[in-house]
């Protein structure tokens, strides 16, 4: 009665948790327990790989540039007057030789002058020669005399000094005269091509007048900025260097593609300091001698040049999916574990990638699926044996 009336008493809510967690209990108790699942092996990475195989290898450069003559000058005259003749070839893109000339300056003032300076040449000769033969009389005189002595004012000394002098300054006058006359007929230094006129015929010009502005011919240049690692893949010309580097250059002229060979002959004194790159120029002889190229290049077109390389050692061309994060591979041991090594790029297309780093030959070199591997994981490889770099 006492359990019984105990039971009885107990809130309605208590009982049925009591309840509930009996049932529970049971349920667990009762549950069958599950038979151990055998252990399987998940599967290694598999991977392509391909074995490093380093040779010596020459790695040309490739840069963009644009082509400017070597010299460019103004022609200047350098006396006044007006402008009588002018050549054939004085016209904008007109060609001529050294010492061709392009202007005439009206020379008749001048010759005037020549004319002039040389009737004072012969008068101040005349004078000298006048002066040392009464210094020659002088010194007669005085010897009959019988002095030992002679005084340089009676033996007209400083007479003949002062009419030497004015015979230098007379010729002075004339080979001044004569210079200027030459420089009536305007002339250029070097075998070259009219860039623009500035005067035409008829025109009066004073002394430092543009005449034209011009360029040399013979020699046609293209400046290249290069990189720290380009510069490395190539001989740069210094002081002394036995051998200009081979380049050769493409462009593009009228929808035709065309190529010219040229030779990289120095280097700026310093470094861009901007950029910090180096500066080189290639230079092109004689541009528009079809002889010797395909076309005459045009000054100020755009081209393509390709350097000629040195021979590196223990470079690697691998297959350029073998590269990520720009600079890092993946190797594998004789285990087949992975290591993370970074190399140094030196070149690459759509291909290929040239690299150089701590790559033993005959290495195995992972050429995929580089985002799903860590260092120090097992990969098993795809194709066996595996192929062997180029």
């Amino acid at each position: 009665m006492g359990a019984r009336h105990r039971w009885q008493s107990i809130p309605l809510a208590a009982k049925l948790l009591v309840i509930g967690v009996a049932i529970i209990a049971a349920l667990v108790l009762l549950k069958p327990r599950p038979e151990p699942r055998p252990f399987v092996a998940q599967p290694l990475p598999e991977v392509a790989v391909v074995l490093a195989q380093p040779h010596t290898t020459t790695l040309n450069v490739n840069a963009q540039g644009t082509v400017m003559p070597r010299r460019q000058i103004d022609v200047i005259s350098q006396v006044s007057g007006r402008i009588t003749q002018v050549a054939p070839a004085f016209v904008d893109g007109g060609f001529f030789a050294a010492d061709d000339w392009l202007v005439q300056v009206d020379e008749r003032d001048y010759q005037y002058a020549l004319i002039q300076a040389e009737a004072n040449v012969a008068d101040a000769q005349r004078a000298l020669t006048s002066e040392r033969g009464l210094a020659r009389q002088a010194q007669r005189e005085w010897r009959d005399l019988g002095n030992d002595d002679a005084n340089d004012l009676f033996l007209r000394k400083p007479q003949i000094a002062a009419a030497e002098a004015l015979l230098a300054a007379a010729r002075a006058q004339r080979d001044q005269a004569k210079l200027n006359l030459e420089r009536t007929r305007i002339t250029a230094p070097f075998n070259g091509r009219i860039s623009e006129t500035f005067v035409d015929l008829g025109q009066f010009v004073t002394a430092g007048t543009r005449i034209a502005s011009v360029y040399d011919a013979a020699v046609a240049e293209v400046r290249i900025a290069l990189t720290d690692l380009q510069a490395l893949l190539i001989d740069l010309p210094v002081n002394n260097h036995p051998a200009a580097i081979p380049v050769t250059l493409t462009g593009t002229i009228a929808g035709t593609e065309y190529q010219w060979q040229g030779q990289m002959t120095r280097t700026d004194a310093s470094l861009d300091p901007q950029s910090r790159m180096y500066q080189v120029v290639v230079e092109i002889r004689e541009p528009f001698n079809r002889e010797h190229h395909p076309a005459p290049m045009l000054m100020g077109m755009y081209v393509e040049t390709e350097i000629t390389g040195k021979p590196i050692d223990n470079i690697i061309r691998l297959p350029k999916t073998a590269v990520f994060r720009r600079d890092q591979i993946y190797t594998l041991d004789a285990e087949n574990r992975v290591h993370l090594k970074t190399v140094q790029v030196l070149r690459s297309d759509e291909q290929f990638v040239w690299l150089r780093g701590d790559i033993a030959e005959g290495e195995a070199v992972v050429l995929e699926r580089q985002g799903y591997l860590s260092p120090g994981i097992s990969v098993t490889i795809k194709d066996q044996p595996p192929e062997v770099a180029p």
